[in-house]
């Protein structure tokens, strides 16, 4: 088969806006709640003669994902809700309260990509389906919805990752959204074609891989078709992860088949209402622009950036320990501290599920560890045991040292009594080293290491075990 046209695509990204109640009503935004319909009104229920009111906070989430994107906000002077006509069990009005022709954003960029559009709308319900029945649970209908469109500039499976990867980033670093897939906080449909042909729509894309694996499918799945002569339908098609292939599920409405027109139970949103300048002051550091500063503040290869920016917070806690260990010990190698945080800090932290604003461990007494191992004041073994004790209580790694006899060990005198004895318990060590082979070395070094608990000073220990055997 000849290789397929040019790939084409565009997303459209649905995320949960992190508001303390829903969009038109009083109720608690909390989708999660343990039991079905336990968060509904009137108004988010669809009962007739009801009036919504607007969510002053979503309406200025969005608006500041807008500024961090670099859009134009209220770019008609003003914005309005249009009602979205369309039929769904879970839609219990029969329409949707969503924004048509004049959204909160227009415009801007992301990792290369334009932006069209960003607008603000309501949920709808979820479904649980049985053998003889479904039921409906709408304590999501009526919660904060954002919803962004790209321009079609996305030419490959990795690129849309990527950009909706960033996104994600960029929205929690924001605190607008825990932009959370697996509990629906963030869907992603994508809208491919094949040399700006037929567009066909996938829906129920819930993780990165699943976007990655269906615009694979669908780009192959259009080749084969046009290849065979066969046309291309404009559809609404659903992913399915288990057998790894897209659905046809509709034929794709046009904007006309929802019969847009202005909510009339809601006034326009007007701009003035808005503090703009101090929405725009209020938008953190961006992962994009801290990934560069690490590189350069911190000698972070870009790679590594990457792992230690994915959550803000961790970076928060890096940032400040790499500040420190610079101010108390302006040589140590930043790369020690990288491998700790990652490596050991991480490992302690996910096997006790503890999060970083819960983590007693300060940035400042992790650098100072940092520091101690680095200087040879503690062994690396001993360094891991002082920093399960600083996890566990907080406290300063210095007394904990004292307190537990944790010190590296690097009295001469002490480590050459170790050394023969080694010498006289491991013969065939001996004798391989003598052989010539290194490696024997390095297991005398860490039986004498073990013998010591970890305290040893290696080097030490090496130069030692080199000279006794001469």
């Amino acid at each position: 088969m000849k290789e397929p046209g040019q790939l084409t695509i565009g997303l459209e990204v649905h995320i949960g806006l992190g508001t303390r109640t829903k969009m038109f009503c009083a109720c608690l935004n909390d989708p999660d709640a343990e039991r079905p319909n336990m968060r509904i009104c009137p108004i988010c229920a669809g009962h007739p003669g009801t009036l919504p009111t607007i969510n002053k906070k979503a309406v200025s989430y969005v608006l500041m994902l807008g500024m961090a994107l670099g859009g134009t906000v209220f770019p008609k002077g003003r914005s309005k809700f249009d009602r979205k006509n369309y039929f769904y069990p879970d839609l219990p009005k029969g329409y949707q309260i969503s924004q048509y022709d004049e959204p909160l954003v227009e415009g801007g960029e992301l990792c290369g990509i334009r932006i069209t559009r960003i607008h603000l709308e309501e949920d709808a319900g979820t479904l649980s389906h049985g053998a003889e029945s479904s039921l409906v649970d709408l304590n999501r209908a009526g919660t904060a919805l954002m919803e962004l469109v790209t321009e079609p500039d996305i030419r490959s499976a990795r690129q849309a990752v990527a950009f909706a990867e960033e996104l994600q980033r960029i929205v929690r670093y924001m605190g607008i959204s825990e932009a959370d897939m697996e509990r629906g906080l963030m869907r992603l449909e994508a809208n491919i074609s094949i040399d700006m042909g037929t567009k066909v729509e996938v829906k129920n894309i819930n993780s990165f891989k699943a976007l990655h694996d269906a615009i694979e499918y669908e780009y192959a799945r259009h080749g084969k078709a046009l290849e065979a002569g066969e046309k291309i339908v404009q559809e609404t098609r659903g992913w399915n992860a288990e057998k790894g292939t897209t659905v046809s599920q509709r034929s794709k409405e046009d904007a006309h088949d929802y019969r847009y027109f202005p909510e009339p139970d809601l006034p326009p949103i007007d701009a003035t209402a808005f503090n703009l300048e101090g929405l725009q002051t209020s938008i953190p550091e961006l992962p994009a622009a801290k990934r560069a500063r690490f590189m350069q503040e911190f000698g972070l290869a870009e790679k590594e950036t990457y792992i230690v920016t994915e959550d803000r917070l961790a970076a928060e806690y890096f940032e400040e320990a790499a500040s420190e260990l610079r101010n108390i010990a302006p040589q140590a190698p930043s790369g020690l501290l990288y491998n700790y945080f990652t490596s050991d800090l991480w490992g302690i932290m996910k096997k006790e599920s503890i999060e970083f604003k819960d983590l007693k461990a300060t940035p400042a007494n992790f650098a100072r560890l940092i520091h101690m191992a680095a200087s040879g004041t503690v062994s690396s073994r001993s360094a891991k045991d002082v920093l399960a004790k600083m996890v566990e209580t907080g406290g300063m790694p210095e007394e904990i040292v004292k307190s537990g006899g944790l010190g590296q060990i690097s009295d001469m005198g002490h480590l050459e009594e170790i050394a023969r004895k080694m010498i006289m318990e491991h013969q065939k060590a001996v004798e391989d080293y003598k052989k010539g082979k290194v490696e024997a070395l390095h297991a005398l070094v860490g039986k004498a290491m073990g013998a010591l608990k970890g305290a040893g000073n290696p080097s030490m220990l090496r130069e030692i075990f080199e000279q006794l055997l001469k």
